[in-house]
């Protein structure tokens, strides 16, 4: 009798235990996805979710707002793993405690065109059979319907405002981009970080070419040159911009695309400038002034002497060659508000003032107002990808 009772126990104690289901989050190829997709699972089981690169949720939503995240639901908050990571890879761990339909989605990026439950990534537990109107594919579709919605919702504001006047004058200049809030883990050498920053159209990707990041020279004026050369450049994060003063007696200072020949200044926080930096014509040494990039996002420069800006004397970072953003247009912007040809209506330029002694090493770790700043967290950040 007490044979047939221990063979019974344990018989049972595999179902009392539940069954483990192992659910993949994204993977190695940057698919949106969970691995599968659909489970049927009885209460007592547990899910383990475990998350591949880049960073994503478990988030709880229901049916009919596939991408809202339900009050009280479960949420695992954003797991970020590097790109390069392979084995040990981060898990989540739920219990099933009933029979009922769980609706799940990555809230990565919501509410823009780049969620990733608007594309698709969603998972379910105890959804209805194909055919039913509570199925997967149902679910999916209308997570789908909400990456339409929110891709037409931006495409239509686009096209609302196709062209903005610019900060003076009459002109005319193409509507500045909408950047997307990106969280990305970062993998260098043997350092491991995630950094939160804006993403435009065009801009490029936020990993540094080394932990110190590369040195960029940029000749500034010369022997009667009005120009920054060369004119524009692509930098990446920790990259630092060395700007060689040559003759005669020019700056570096952050402007606007629509405002270019006006210094940047926003909310009362103002861009960077140099100062002014005489060189003279029989000069053999010439001072720098250094600005180290800290974000991905365009910035747009001048020179402040009067009448250089106007004559064409811009200069852009990570500015998008491809779109009616580029540095062509901000020059030729420049010249017609501020050029021998613009109204009256143009902004006065600033004169030359102060001079630099010397030609010190000056380092900008900030980029003022003109993007958002980059911002490296040792840690998990519980926002966008």
């Amino acid at each position: 009798m007490l044979f047939s009772l221990l063979s019974i126990a344990l018989a049972l104690l595999p179902f009392a235990a539940g069954t483990v289901h192992d659910i993949q989050v994204g993977g190695n190829n940057g698919t949106l996805v969970y691995d599968p997709n659909a489970i049927a699972a009885n209460p007592g089981d547990q899910v383990v979710f475990h998350f591949h690169p880049k960073n994503h949720t478990v988030t709880q939503s229901s049916f009919a707002s596939p991408c809202g995240h339900l009050a009280g639901g479960i949420d695992s908050g954003f797991m970020p793993v590097a790109e390069n990571t392979t084995d040990n890879f981060p898990t989540y761990t739920i219990t099933v405690n009933d029979t009922k339909p769980l609706w799940i989605y990555c809230r990565q990026a919501a509410n823009t065109p780049a969620s990733h439950c608007g594309q698709g990534m969603v998972f379910a537990v105890n959804c209805g059979q194909d055919g039913a109107a509570n199925s997967f594919a149902n679910f999916q579709a209308a997570a789908l319907a909400v990456g339409s919605s929110l891709s037409a919702a931006a495409a239509s504001s686009t096209a609302a405002s196709t062209v903005w006047t610019a900060a003076y004058g009459t002109a005319t200049v193409p509507p500045a981009p909408t950047g997307v809030p990106v969280t990305d883990v970062i993998t260098l050498a043997s350092s491991t970080w995630t950094t939160t920053y804006t993403s435009y159209p065009g801009s490029p990707a936020p990993t540094p070419a080394s932990l110190q990041g590369n040195v960029i020279k940029v000749t500034v004026g010369g022997p009667g040159i009005l120009a920054f050369n060369p004119p524009h450049v692509q930098a990446l994060p920790r990259d630092t911009i060395v700007f060689e003063f040559h003759e005669k007696n020019h700056t570096v200072t952050q402007s606007a695309f629509a405002s270019p020949c006006a210094k940047l200044n926003s909310n009362g926080s103002a861009g960077f400038d140099s100062g002014f930096f005489p060189v003279a014509a029989n000069a053999t040494t010439f001072p720098t002034w250094n600005l180290t990039i800290n974000d991905t996002s365009p910035i747009w420069a001048y020179c402040r002497q009067p009448t250089h800006c106007g004559s064409g004397m811009v200069f852009a970072v990570n500015s998008d060659e491809s779109s009616a953003r580029n540095f062509s247009a901000f020059q030729s912007l420049a010249e017609a508000l501020n050029g021998t040809a613009a109204t009256s209506s143009a902004i006065p330029t600033q004169t030359a003032t102060s001079s630099h002694t010397g030609g010190a090493l000056q380092n900008v770790n900030g980029l003022g107002v003109g993007g958002i700043s980059l911002v490296v967290v040792l840690g998990t950040l519980m926002t966008s990808f």
